[in-house]
């Protein structure tokens, strides 16, 4: 039976948009696209050019730091451009899809017999391994550190994000697999909610979590089961994911394909799509987007996702695109008197808070106030359920104290543990981009 750990601290943010469980398969894309950006922490060298013609599976770019960790083109085709931005920096490798798609045959393996090593080099040359994540710093792991565990969570609750169980469903064996295998490199433990597809699932230590958002986070989860401490390093991957590393022993092949949620209030048929990581973002949301007024498109979901448009590609850890109105055009009568019985508010400052919990708010992107001076009110801590001083650490992230970043827990955190705190922050800070300098100012003093 798993464990179970009750949160009280968090908040729901109950918008209207949410996919239902219809699946179908998204337009296929001409060209795919893959970001090095999206594998944050490494540095690209692009091992292809123009006019190369590649399987699905084959090595586009690899880690400088660690030559031997392969970043793989999810299609077969022909490599149709290598994007460049300011100072040559890699933005894309693109690649023009076959009509026939072939794979490159990694061969199938039995996981139980297997050992770490075998597994982490399987992973390393079949491109999978940049999808794992460390923490601290947030970015992808190193394959010469040796995690103390490995964790998965096998859901999330932030706004409009995709159900866990409508992208897993049929996938159990090919998950079972994948924690098989990562169980070979570490300890790995498994986080999920009530009624969870895979709460079955051997070979990990599974624990349930009851709570209001941000309970699915991974870093919420980390910090209930097994702290991390200065010195020590844990993995961390997306239940999908999982799946793909499944799919590499059982069947021999990378199939970077992802069930991702098409959602928010601007998307006609709320709905999921299967899709290739890489996939046009104007493929996916194809005729679904309406346009009646301007749409801020989101590349993951409202909280932490990255605004993009329909010529960007899919980033290889998104599981959501979603939709909701820029809000540029809004024209409030009567301005913040007004009593707004349609708009969301924490505070109870709206007549909204008499509406019941089960009501859909549409929210826009604006933020709805100015920049002002960070204050110690306890907003952050009223929806944070980490045993850190979230005020306290941003405070010395801004100072650059490391000392005292490092006292308070800095390094079990990352930028989207921080989400929710900076929706109700009354400043208006950008509590994430703080987040992720610090990540980065700690990790550049490090090594």
């Amino acid at each position: 039976m798993a464990n179970v750990i009750k949160l009280k601290k968090g908040l729901d943010i109950n918008l209207k948009g949410k996919a239902t469980a219809k699946v179908s398969a998204a337009d296929v894309s001409k060209v795919y696209g893959l970001v090095p950006d999206a594998f944050w922490g490494m540095k690209p060298k692009v091992v292809v050019k123009e006019g190369d013609e590649v399987k699905a599976g084959d090595a586009l770019f690899v880690n400088k730091l660690h030559p031997e960790m392969k970043f793989v083109s999810p299609v077969a085709g022909k490599v149709t451009l290598v994007e460049r931005g300011d100072r040559r920096k890699v933005l894309s490798v693109q690649v023009e899809a076959a009509a026939n798609q072939q794979y490159v045959d990694f061969g199938k393996k039995q996981v139980n017999s297997l050992n770490a090593e075998q597994v982490k080099a399987a992973l390393l040359e079949s491109g999978l391994f940049g999808f794992i994540i460390q923490r601290p710093y947030a970015v992808v792991a190193n394959p010469d550190d040796q995690p103390k565990a490995i964790f998965v969570s096998a859901f999330s609750d932030m706004p409009l994000a995709a159900d866990t169980n409508v992208v897993l469903k049929g996938h159990e064996g090919n998950f079972q697999a994948g924690i098989d295998a990562l169980g070979k490199i570490a300890k790995v433990y498994l986080g999920l909610q009530p009624g969870s597809v895979v709460a079955n699932t051997k070979n990990a230590t599974v624990t349930e979590f009851r709570g209001k958002c941000p309970a699915g986070n991974v870093g919420v989860q980390i910090n209930h089961i097994d702290p991390i401490n200065k010195g020590e390093v844990v993995w961390t991957l997306g239940a999908e994911e999982v799946v793909f590393i499944g799919k590499l022993f059982n069947e021999g092949k990378v199939d970077l394909t992802r069930t991702i949620a098409v959602a928010g209030s601007e998307i006609k048929e709320p709905q999921y799509k299967q899709v290739l990581v890489g996939a046009k973002i104007g493929d996916i949301v194809a005729g679904n987007v309406k346009t009646e007024q301007k749409v801020r498109l989101i590349d993951g979901n409202p909280l932490t996702g990255m605004k993009t448009n329909e010529d960007a590609f899919l980033l290889a850890h998104s599981t959501e695109v979603t939709a909701i109105p820029e809000g540029d055009n809004a024209d409030e009568l009567f301005g913040w008197i007004a009593p707004r019985f349609k708009n969301f508010s924490v505070s109870r400052s709206y007549f909204s808070w008499l509406q019941p919990k089960s009501k859909e708010y549409v929210l826009d992107a604006r933020v709805k106030g100015g920049h002002r001076h960070m204050i110690f009110s306890g907003e952050y801590d009223s929806v944070f359920p980490m045993d850190i001083y979230p005020e306290q650490l941003v405070k010395a992230i801004i100072a650059g104290d490391i000392d005292r970043m490092e006292a308070l827990g800095i390094y079990e955190v990352a930028p989207e543990d921080f989400a929710v705190a900076e929706f109700v922050d009354s400043s208006k800070v950008e509590l994430q981009r703080i987040v992720r300098e610090g990540l980065d100012m700690l990790r550049k003093e490090n090594e």
